[in-house]
């Protein structure tokens, strides 16, 4: 890989992020905080905070707590006006969006200090009349947009219609010494394991699925073709639904009601939100990523396989430029629960020698094409490019 074109010294980023509280944008700002004050800059993010401003502070970027997250109009505009006056109290060199209502108060404040504006589309964004596309479009007006998948690269160029150059595919990245399975002891395994109710000893193909409990993720899906496999009279799974509820205690319901009603209440066990994911997928044999639209990235197709462990993914998104099928995992037409009970079927038939042959595969292909250093390095080189051409 060539040396990284960094941003000239001294730098000031200020990301604009409206939560700190999970998921693939979060974890993307504060990795190139770190990377920023890594390269001796500093990295100070607006954002209303959440349970991983933590990690922010332990990689060196600085919270700066504002209601950013607000879709209220006259919300938008106060904070256009906060951040401006943060831009120029602490000399900002440039502003970095990563969602569309706190886009707005991002690019207002650029224009009023002068400094440049990116914005990065974590998200196909759907469009159906003017208003919306116009809205969508605000993360498109900067100087440059920085997409997480080539998939997301395509639809950004097609719904609207910029100059390609102006597009810079970097795929999402996985932080390759937090997610080494060498460095993950077997105490941290056992604590997980003891606090989800898994014996040591049982022997059932685990099947892990990642992700926040919402109905797009795929988990009544998964309910369903576990059904199917316990009609055919296949029972030898675990199935663990790794994820918060956020709230959403209907949908948790509907799903406990869809287990009792198949009979799999000692094979499907929801345990929550879980802070150790590298743990979690190492007491998995197989993880699953069946989501029902397509991901733009999909960090919970990636992460297990670098982590040594094959992959079913669902055949759309960017889950189909993430997962080799046949060589690193398989893909299952989306939304088929027939399809993915085939699936799972053949999987968990598998010996386990052929499924860790698999995963080894998948770990050797991600951590080449999926790493947080490649990504950071990538987005840095945009920071200065566009540093230098504003110059």
């Amino acid at each position: 890989m060539p040396s990284p074109v960094t941003p000239p010294l001294p730098f000031t980023l200020l990301q604009v992020t409206p939560e700190l509280e999970t998921g693939g944008a979060e974890q993307t700002t504060i990795d190139m905080a770190a990377a920023v004050v890594r390269a001796g800059g500093r990295a100070l993010v607006a954002s209303r905070g959440g349970r991983m401003a933590g990690w922010l502070a332990e990689a060196g970027g600085e919270l700066v707590p504002m209601p950013v997250q607000s879709k209220n109009p006259l919300m938008i505009l106060a904070n256009a006006r906060r951040l401006a006056e943060l831009i120029r109290r602490e000399k900002v060199d440039l502003i970095h969006a990563r969602s569309r209502a706190p886009a707005f108060s991002a690019l207002w404040a650029a224009r009023a200090t002068g400094i440049p504006f990116v914005a990065t589309y974590h998200g196909v964004y759907e469009a159906k009349g003017p208003l919306k596309r116009w809205y969508n479009s605000v993360m498109t007006r900067g100087a440059a947009v920085i997409a997480n998948s080539h998939y997301t690269k395509a639809h950004i160029l097609a719904e609207h219609r910029l100059a390609p150059d102006k597009v810079i595919a970097i795929p999402r990245g996985v932080d390759l010494r937090r997610f080494d399975p060498a460095l993950v002891t077997p105490e941290r395994v056992d604590a997980l394991r003891s606090a989800w109710g898994v014996a040591a000893d049982d022997a059932r193909v685990k099947i892990l699925l990642a992700g926040r409990l919402t109905r797009w993720k795929g988990q009544g899906l998964l309910i369903e073709a576990a059904a199917r496999l316990k009609a055919k009279g296949l029972d030898n799974f675990l199935i663990l639904l790794v994820g918060d509820d956020q709230g959403r205690d209907g949908y948790r319901a509907e799903l406990e009601a869809a287990i009792a009603k198949a009979g799999l209440e000692g094979q499907v066990k929801l345990t929550g939100h879980c802070a150790d994911m590298p743990a979690a997928y190492l007491i998995a044999d197989i993880v699953v990523a069946p989501s029902l639209k397509p991901e733009p990235f999909g960090r919970t197709a990636v992460e297990p396989q670098i982590m040594g462990r094959p992959v079913i993914a669902a055949a759309h998104g960017a889950t189909s430029e993430t997962v080799e099928a046949g060589q690193t995992g398989w893909l299952a037409a989306p939304g088929d629960p027939e399809a993915w009970a085939d699936a799972l079927a053949s999987a968990i038939a598998l010996p386990a020698a052929e499924r860790l042959a698999i995963g080894q595969a998948g770990r050797a292909r991600a951590t080449r094409l999926y790493s947080v250093d490649a990504m950071c390095e990538a987005t840095l080189d945009v920071y200065a490019k566009v540093l230098e051409t504003r110059a």
